[in-house]
């Protein structure tokens, strides 16, 4: 059995430093051959140096592959593609993980129990959290790529998080690699082409493990702790779940938009404008934010249709 880990990056040679070295420290049994492909998304900082630093020390175990066409699912692709790995486990460029995170994620695809799993995602703060972030709330943490489901290994009901999970390659190809609509690139930062990949799966009846002993740290740099971040997060994340699941209840439309998602827009902004605490005002803050993603991305496909309607009529 082979274990390939596909790392993809786009401008981030300090932070993959750091990420590189910790995976390179994992530990495995020696019966186990595994690797690092490192997929460099067209960076023009020091990605591929920082790489090509680190091979001479582990022959045979870090490997590069440079992917022109931008866009991470893109990169995600090109490297599930060219590995020959049996199982095949992903992280980004902005984690450290345990030294054991490696073999515990992927033990269990030993057997035909399970064709994925899933890990914990922790933060790694650099600054105190402020006083409006929902620390206790898990889906409140997505935005900082969060994903902890507790001390117990299960059977997931929901998609893992991209930069902890781990899949056997055959479903690639009985199901297809990573939608090339979703995932962030330059000048885009639609996402959830990780979780539509797990729920892909899961929609097909195939098993995912949750294994809370493979562990990742998130770094959580200043930046992402304001409020600005958080909205536009949630307002690419709705437009996202539209290009994924499709629009809501759309009987009844104005412009393309479904008149429920107007209700839902006129609902929380009453409810943000009056909230006196300031935690609950910004969470209704960003329900609206993310209506209005919902909004935007169904006008968007409402436009779109017809374009096709029309080109497919001439």
């Amino acid at each position: 059995m082979k274990i390939t880990v596909i790392l993809c990056t786009f401008n981030r040679c300090r932070t993959l430093a750091k990420a590189l070295d910790s995976v390179l420290s994992s530990v495995l049994p020696s019966s186990v051959a595994w690797e690092v492909l490192v997929v460099d998304n067209n960076s023009n900082d020091k990605t591929r140096e920082v790489v090509e630093q680190r091979i001479p020390a582990h022959p045979g175990r870090l490997r590069y592959l440079f992917e022109p066409k931008p866009g991470k699912s893109n990169a995600l692709n090109a490297g599930i593609k060219t590995t020959q790995g049996d199982i095949l486990a992903f992280m980004d460029d902005d984690v450290v993980v345990e030294p054991t995170w490696l073999q515990n994620l992927t033990a269990s695809l030993e057997s035909d129990n399970w064709v994925g799993t899933g890990g914990r995602i922790l933060p790694q703060w650099t600054s105190k959290p402020p006083a409006w972030l929902p620390v206790e709330d898990r889906y409140g943490l997505a935005p900082l790529a969060m994903f902890d489901l507790g001390s117990e290994a299960v059977s997931l009901n929901e998609a893992p998080f991209g930069t902890n999970m781990a899949f056997r390659k055959s479903v690639f190809e009985k199901f297809g690699g990573f939608r090339t609509d979703l995932g962030p690139r330059p000048g885009s930062e639609i996402r959830n082409e990780d979780t539509e990949f797990g729920q892909r799966l899961l929609s097909a009846g195939e098993r995912l493990r949750y294994e809370p002993s493979a562990v990742v740290y998130h770094s959580v740099p200043e930046e992402r702790l304001r409020q600005t971040y958080f909205l536009k997060w949630w307002f690419d994340k709705a437009r996202a779940d539209v290009r994924q699941l499709g629009l809501p209840d759309h009987r009844w439309a104005i412009a393309g938009v479904p008149l429920v998602l107007y209700r839902r827009f006129a609902v929380w902004t009453v409810r943000w404008i009056f909230a006196i605490n300031p935690g609950h005002r910004f969470s209704c803050k960003l329900k609206v934010w993310g209506i209005a993603g919902q909004i935007q991305e169904s006008c968007r496909t409402s436009r779109q249709g017809k374009l096709q309607r029309i080109t497919a009529g001439s």
